[in-house]
C-alpha cells in the first residue's frame, strides 16, 4: 500500500506507516490525514498485524500542520467538505483509540501536530538527532489535537507550559529525561530498534495488550478505587480466555506459549 503521502509496509507482524511528505517536513495536510486514517484502519482490522509503527521519511517525523492549507481553510468559504481541523479530529481519534500497540519512531524534527501524533503512541523511540517541541505559539496558533491537554499529563505541568509558551525545541535526550521518550538511539539504528521492539510485543498475547492498554487509558480518567475495581473485574473476565489458560500451561510445561488473541 503506497499512497501520495503515506507509505504502508508490513514487516513480520508489524505495520510500518510512514509519513511521506519529506520536502514539506511531513506537514499535516488534508490528504495526509485521509490516507493516514485509511492506513490505520487497514492495520487495525488486519488480524496478521499485531503492532503498528509510525515514523517519517526524510529529516522530519512531522513538523506540524500545513499552515498554507490551514490559512486557505480560514480564508475560504465554509463548504460541505471536511476542513483540516475536521480531518484532524477524525484521524487523531483513530490513532488515540487504536487497540493495538502503537510505537512512534521519531526520525527527526517533531513539532506541534507532530508532537501530538507522538502523544497518541504507547511507546516513543527517538533518533539522537530528533528535536522535539510544541511550536504553536511561534505562529500564534493553538494546539487542537492534545498539545495543551495531554502534554502536561505526559511530562508534568511546568515542563509542558515551558514548551507550550516558549515554542522551543529540545533534544530527544531531554525528552527522555522528562519520561516522554522511552529510548534514544543512533539515527541509523532507529528502524532496527523499533522493529525489534515490535517483534517482541507481537509475541505477547494481543488480548492481554489490548486489555492492558484500555485499563491504563480508563484508569487515568477514573478515581483510584473505581479503576482498581474495573481492573479486578477485567481480570475475572480474562480468566475465561484461551490466552490465559495457554500462558499458565506453558509456564507449567516450561515452554513458550502460543497465544491466539482470545
Amino acid at each position: 500500500m503506497s499512497n501520495q503521502t503515506i507509505i504502508f509496509e508490513q514487516r513480520n507482524q508489524a505495520a510500518w506507516i510512514y509519513l511521506n511528505r519529506p520536502k514539506d517536513m511531513n506537514a499535516i495536510s488534508k490528504t495526509l490525514l485521509m490516507e493516514l486514517g485509511e492506513a490505520f484502519e487497514k492495520a487495525r482490522t488486519d488480524e496478521r498485524i499485531k503492532v503498528i509503527v509510525l515514523t517519517g521519511k526524510g529529516r522530519a517525523f512531522c513538523a506540524g500542520a500545513d499552515l498554507k492549507e490551514l490559512l486557505e481553510d480560514l480564508e475560504g468559504k465554509k463548504s460541505a467538505e471536511p476542513d483540516l481541523l475536521d480531518l484532524c479530529e477524525r484521524t487523531f481519534g483513530l490513532l488515540e483509540h487504536c487497540p493495538k500497540p502503537l510505537i512512534a519512531a521519531l526520525n527527526g524534527i517533531t513539532l506541534a501536530g507532530g508532537l501530538e501524533f507522538a502523544m497518541t503512541a504507547d511507546i516513543v523511540i527517538a533518533a539522537e538527532s530528533a528535536k522535539i517541541g510544541d511550536a504553536h505559539s511561534n505562529f500564534g496558533v493553538l494546539p487542537g489535537a492534545g498539545g495543551a491537554v495531554k502534554l502536561p499529563r505526559k511530562i508534568g505541568v511546568n515542563r509542558a507550559k515551558y514548551l507550550l509558551f516558549t515554542g522551543d525545541f529540545i533534544s530527544a535526550t531531554e525528552m527522555k529525561d522528562y519520561g516522554f521518550v522511552q529510548q534514544v538511539v543512533a539515527d541509523e539504528e532507529l528502524e532496527a530498534t523499533a522493529q525489534a521492539l515490535a517483534d517482541k510485543l507481537a509475541m505477547k498475547s494481543s488480548l492481554v495488550l489490548r486489555r492492558m492498554k484500555q485499563l491504563v487509558r480508563d484508569g487515568l480518567e477514573q478515581p483510584l478505587d473505581i479503576a482498581l475495581r474495573q481492573e479486578l473485574l477485567t481480570l475475572r473476565a480474562h480468566t475465561e480466555s484461551y490466552d490465559m489458560a495457554e500462558g499458565l500451561a506453558a509456564f507449567a510445561e516450561k515452554r513458550k506459549p502460543n497465544f491466539k488473541g482470545y
